[in-house]
């Protein structure tokens, strides 16, 4: 039996949620959310627009260094056998290493020209010949000079015999000597004799005065003329005593001064002061006359090279390659601006192409490999071998100069003639000729590398526009001034080449243009 169980109806409206606000809440709540609405939210989002567009174009405002940059050059290995062409390159022929300039060594005027444009000469032969009047009037003016120089010597080498003569015998200070010695001695043998000359001169006037007294006392009964003459005869005799007297202190004085003049003779004769002097005066005055022959000889020597140059002479055989002076010209005694240039030569065993490379190719030239020159002027092909590359390229043709060396030129080749290089693979690089495969491998110019205490790295241009330092693994030689990296760089890579002291990593930079340098 089953009991029958009634269920009461479901009211959904008790589910139902009263979303409408209270009178209270909507009080308080409204004025809040308005204020946000309508302020707030809108200057958030003017902030935040704002601050994108400054974060996106504060970049360009900021200073950016300014730098050049070269691509990374692929180098293609080919698997070709030796001997087979790689590429070709136009070019002309000029001399290696380059045309001779043959200058006037003296400035004036060029007299007259011997040799034209094409002409073959010898070592030593003489080309042209400069005025040289002037010149030989300063050899003559030299010369004489030179005989001047020498009389003035031979004069100071006498001069210097005599003093050596001098002092070795130095006869004239003891002729003075011996004069003063003999001088002494005569004044001190009448300085001897003065006492005995004194005592008879006192006798005299003793006896002469007692004549003269004896007969004035007899005045009365002799004549006054015979006590005039007793006393005149005292008078003399008197005289005769005082001037013997003083004459003994004379004597005296001289015998003093005798004695000290010849002790100085003799100090004299010993030092030979002045003889020294006169002997090291004239060697002084032989050094300076033999200085001055050399000078003289030398001003001579010049004068002669001087004229010796007014020939002007080809330092090397080989061939004129082209007239740059004609007689009237004047000449320089420098080349500075060219104006002592007569001719240009060349050795027509010495010749050289210089042939435009493509960049491309670049990277597949190897120094010393071998290269086939044609030229319109033989019928064969020329041998050559490749020197280097230079640092000249050209950004219009997008090429590189290059340097091959002819090997045994045949007389028809000439300067300036236009040729046609084949670049051939040397064998060293013949390989993978089983498969035919080609490798590529990155270069870059040997002087970009730097180091560091980590290693080895090169400056490179980042898309987003800034320096990067990159580390690389450098490999063998590529090339003339070119390096092989193994690791560390692509061939999309820009290489920075201008403004590397002043990098730094993460820096600005703004690119302004290629390099032309390349291997430089």
């Amino acid at each position: 039996m089953s009991a029958t169980k009634t269920e009461s109806p479901i009211d959904l409206q008790q589910l139902a949620v009263n979303r409408k606000p209270t009178s209270s809440s909507n009080a308080s709540l409204s004025p809040r959310r308005k204020w946000i609405s309508r302020y707030l939210l809108p200057f958030g989002l003017l902030a935040g627009f704002a601050g994108l567009l400054f974060a996106a174009a504060g970049d360009q405002w900021m200073p950016k260094h300014p730098v050049t940059v070269i691509p990374v050059l692929a180098r293609k290995i080919d698997g070709q056998r030796a001997g087979t062409v790689l590429f070709q390159a136009p070019g002309w022929i000029e001399p290696r290493p380059s045309a001779i300039k043959v200058s006037a060594l003296v400035s004036g005027t060029l007299k007259e020209l011997l040799v034209v444009a094409g002409e073959s000469v010898k070592q030593g032969q003489v080309i042209g010949r400069a005025h040289d009047v002037d010149i030989r009037h300063q050899v003559e003016q030299s010369e004489n000079l030179i005989a001047v120089r020498e009389g003035e010597l031979a004069r100071a080498k006498a001069e210097l015999q005599a003093a050596e003569k001098r002092l070795e015998q130095p006869l004239h200070l003891e002729v003075v000597l011996a004069e003063a010695r003999s001088q002494l001695s005569k004044v001190q043998t009448q300085f001897s004799q003065m006492p005995f000359f004194i005592e008879a001169a006192q006798k005299k006037s003793d006896f002469a005065k007692r004549n003269w007294e004896t007969k004035r006392s007899a005045e009365g009964s002799i004549p006054q003329r015979t006590i005039n003459l007793a006393e005149q005869e005292f008078s003399t005799a008197d005289s005769e005593l005082k001037e013997l007297k003083n004459r003994l202190l004379t004597l005296e004085s001289e015998i003093k001064a005798l004695k000290d003049k010849a002790a100085i003779l003799e100090n004299q004769l010993t030092l030979r002061i002045d003889e020294h002097q006169q002997r090291d005066e004239s060697t002084a005055k032989v050094q300076t006359a033999n200085a001055l022959l050399d000078e003289a000889r030398l001003q001579l020597k010049q004068s002669r090279l001087r004229l010796s140059r007014t020939e002007i002479v080809a330092p090397v055989s080989g061939r004129i390659l082209s007239v740059v002076a004609v007689p009237g010209s004047g000449l320089g005694d420098s080349d500075i601006h060219g104006n002592s240039t007569v001719v240009e030569m060349y050795d027509p065993a010495k010749l050289q192409v210089r042939a435009d490379v493509r960049l491309e190719d670049v990277s597949r030239l190897i120094p010393g490999q071998p290269v086939e020159i044609k030229t319109a002027s033989e019928t064969g092909m020329l041998k050559g071998r490749l020197l280097q590359s230079t640092s000249q390229a050209n950004i219009q043709r997008n090429t590189l100069e290059v340097k091959i060396e002819l090997i045994d030129p045949p007389e028809t080749v000439k300067p300036e003639m236009l040729v046609t290089a084949s670049f051939l693979a040397p064998e060293n690089t013949s390989k993978a000729i089983a498969n035919g495969s080609t490798e590529l491998s990155l270069v870059i110019p040997q002087h970009l590398i730097q180091s560091d205490d980590v290693g080895n790295f090169v400056w490179i241009v980042t898309p987003q526009a800034t320096a990067h330092r990159a580390r690389i693994e450098p490999g063998s030689p590529a090339a003339e001034k070119l390096v092989e990296i193994v690791s560390g760089l692509q061939i999309t890579d820009k290489l920075i080449v201008s403004g590397l002291e002043q990098l730094a990593e993460g820096m600005r930079v703004v690119v302004t243009g290629e390099d032309q340098s390349i291997g430089k």
